[in-house]
């Protein structure tokens, strides 16, 4: 088969005008075209009084080589790569050690599900609830302010990205198409077909909670092992090896090979690897507010009269702007027509982040508006970070009147540095509840100097994102993990523990769920390797 790109179609074309396009463009009769399939679709909205749809096309032909040699050659006409997914290793027989993998978010369960599939039969020791009763546990937050430190948003089954816009696209760098991969499997769990081929697909929260179970019932048919409410409280260690680990209930699993893909708020964990003695270093992340506007005006900023169109669907965002003070000020994880949400872990804490329905039907629109800091802003030993996050997480709790609401201030008044008493057009999405006033001690001076000089150059690029009424939520410093837990980028493994396997954001080496999946992937190979590896050298 053969790749056609640069496709341009009007959004409301007729399905056979994708045809009429490939035999135009090969210049073939359209006996000499066998089938015509979709790999990507996507939209070029610079122009709103004309939006286009932007296709990849697979062709399959009559006589693929003579077309080639008709045309002159061009990157937009290729050859179709393969995008099969292919194991590396299958477990021997008589291992003595099962893996283990702990946690179970994206990076989790793709290694987990690899090596299930691979016959290594892993088994998963997750802190958290299974889905659905983490999902209850996570509304006890949101409508009555009861928080359970072990089942929210952040620890459970299916991760962080379970409540979240369950974005899948990544700017990772994937050469041996592990994305595609992680795509499929999804699929086969319930996604819908077009993650495969829109150009940003995302699934949400109700559809992921299906999937995940049902990913979960795959690993476990294969023969792999998933233990809920199983915390590890120490790695065991043995002359720079992992020798096992130890649950909070003090039961010992022996293994020497442990996947740790624990997120990036799994602290307790990370203090417990540094006091173990596995090298860690601190590294950048980003703090905030949510921002919330009516989705209706990103819309019509973005896609003017096609606001609404059932293929452009609501519209997104992102966002840049370096500010004087040397502040880099970004959206990030930006949720059309979705909500802000509690997704604090800890007791005496708030911190938000966004979630989106499959649908994106919510009246509001939202995104983090984020500072990038560095380690250089919280010196100190290599978990100064949680610390830093500790701090302002604190903070915007007390704002909030230490019960779980969120600080909250309006646009206007943040750009003006005055207090807000009321609400105007944007209602917040956030529950708890939010209560309004003053953002400008909710985060370091030079955050909020910096994000004031950003909204009137935002409104610049989409106007109205300055308005007034538009309401800001803090704070947001989650935005990925503030260590790396650094990993020898051959073997996967510690630089300085043999058997371990730093994965996912939580060791900072992804961020968002297609790319914390792919790392999930990459690790259970290496694992694999190892395993069998291990298994000769004994033989």
């Amino acid at each position: 088969m053969l790749r056609l790109t640069e496709v341009k179609l009007p959004l409301d074309h007729p399905q056979e005008a994708l045809r009429a396009a490939v035999l135009e463009r090969l210049r073939i009769d359209d006996a000499d075209l066998l089938a015509v399939r979709v790999f990507r679709r996507g939209y070029d909205a610079r122009r709103r009084s004309a939006i286009h749809l932007i296709y990849t096309l697979d062709v399959e032909l009559r006589d693929e080589a003579a077309v080639l040699r008709a045309q002159k050659p061009s990157p937009h006409l290729q050859p179709t790569p393969d995008t099969q997914y292919r194991f590396v290793a299958h477990a021997p027989d008589g291992l003595a050690r099962r893996p283990v993998v702990i946690g179970m978010g994206p990076c989790g369960i793709l290694a987990a599900l690899v090596l299930a599939q691979t016959g290594f039969r892993p088994i998963v020791l997750e802190r958290g609830r299974a889905v659905r009763e983490r999902t209850r546990d996570t509304w006890g937050l949101w409508r009555k302010r009861v928080l359970d430190p072990e089942s929210n948003v952040q620890f459970g089954e299916g991760g962080a990205g379970t409540f979240s816009d369950g974005k899948l696209y990544s700017q990772i760098k994937d050469p041996k198409h592990y994305g595609r991969k992680v795509l499929t499997e999804f699929v086969k769990a319930g996604a819908p077909d077009e993650i495969l081929y829109v150009s940003k697909p995302h699934i949400g929260t109700f559809r992921l909670v299906g999937m995940v179970e049902k990913m979960r019932a795959e690993i476990e048919s294969l023969g792999g092992e998933i233990r809920f409410q199983s915390r590890v409280d120490e790695l065991l260690i043995e002359d720079r090896a992992v020798r096992g680990v130890r649950l909070a209930d003090g039961e010992v699993i022996e293994t020497d090979h442990v996947v740790l893909a624990i997120g990036h708020s799994a602290r307790d964990t990370f203090a417990m690897l540094y006091d173990k003695g596995v090298y860690i270093e601190a590294k950048p992340f980003s703090i905030g507010f949510r921002v919330e506007h009516p989705q209706g005006l990103i819309d019509r900023c973005r896609f003017g009269d096609f606001a609404g169109h059932a293929v452009l669907g609501a519209a997104d965002y992102k966002l840049v702007h370096h500010a004087k003070n040397g502040r880099s000020v970004y959206s990030f994880c930006m949720c059309p027509g979705g909500t802000v949400v509690a997704a604090t872990s800890e007791p005496g804490r708030v911190v938000t982040n966004g979630m989106s329905q499959y649908s994106r039907n919510e009246r509001n629109a939202n995104a983090g508006i984020v500072v990038g800091i560095s380690p250089e802003d919280y010196p100190g030993h290599p978990l100064a970070g949680v610390d830093f996050q500790r701090h302002w997480e604190s903070r915007a709790f007390e704002l909030g009147g230490g019960d779980y609401s969120a600080p909250g201030q309006l646009v206007g008044d943040f750009v003006a540095g005055r207090r807000s008493s009321a609400l105007g057009e944007v209602v917040p999405s956030y529950t708890p509840g939010v209560k309004l006033g003053d953002l400008s001690t909710a985060l370091p001076a030079y955050a909020i100097t910096a994000m004031r000089e950003a909204f009137p150059a935002f409104d610049r690029q989409i106007k109205g994102f300055a308005m007034h009424d538009a309401v800001l939520t803090g704070v947001e410093t989650r935005t990925s993990s503030p260590i790396r837990i650094k990993r020898d980028p051959v073997s996967y493994q510690s630089l300085n523990t043999r058997g371990l396997y730093p994965a996912g954001e939580g060791a900072g080496y992804a961020g968002g769920i297609l790319s914390a999946a792919v790392d999930g992937i990459e690790v259970a190979e290496a694992v694999a390797l190892s395993m069998v590896a291990d298994a000769r050298a004994a033989l």
